[in-house]
């Protein structure tokens, strides 16, 4: 399973990293808004991690793109990993096309169980070669 990480703050970058190499997941690590918005138009994932506030702009602005992308609806799950715990938050990124949204802090245990749960309906397999990938900030 290739996975997107969208994560500003390098303590739980890494950490959410580690982890999902450890599952035997291949992870991309972006680090700002622009970078992820190239990663999602270049590659295919199995599912995209999400935190909302990033330097360069909201990970809703990622979403949204993602909805637009193509000719067609880009049908990645992503999950929304934030700190912000409002329920109008967490109802504007699943209506904006969010399949789960974890508040932070969240245990690495929840994180695999949610991943799987929303990989579940696609084909992905569930292991493939570990490899990481921290992408460039674009700009």
């Amino acid at each position: 399973m290739r996975i997107l990480l969208v994560e500003d703050n390098a303590t739980i970058g890494n950490a959410v990293q580690d982890h999902l190499l450890a599952e035997g997941w291949t992870v991309d690590w972006s680090t700002d808004l622009r970078s992820a918005m190239t990663a999602v138009a270049a590659g295919a994932y199995s599912v995209v991690l999400l935190d909302l506030r990033l330097p360069d702009g909201s990970g809703l602005e990622l979403l949204k793109y993602m909805g637009k992308k193509a000719e067609k609806a880009d049908s990645t799950p992503v999950i929304i990993m934030s700190a912000y715990d409002q329920l109008s938050d967490q109802i504007t990124g699943m209506s904006i096309g969010a399949v789960d949204y974890l508040i932070k802090p969240f245990g690495l245990g929840e994180l695999t169980a949610r991943i799987r749960r929303a990989t579940t309906s696609s084909s992905v397999g569930k292991f493939g070669h570990c490899r990481s990938h921290i992408l460039p900030k674009a700009g």
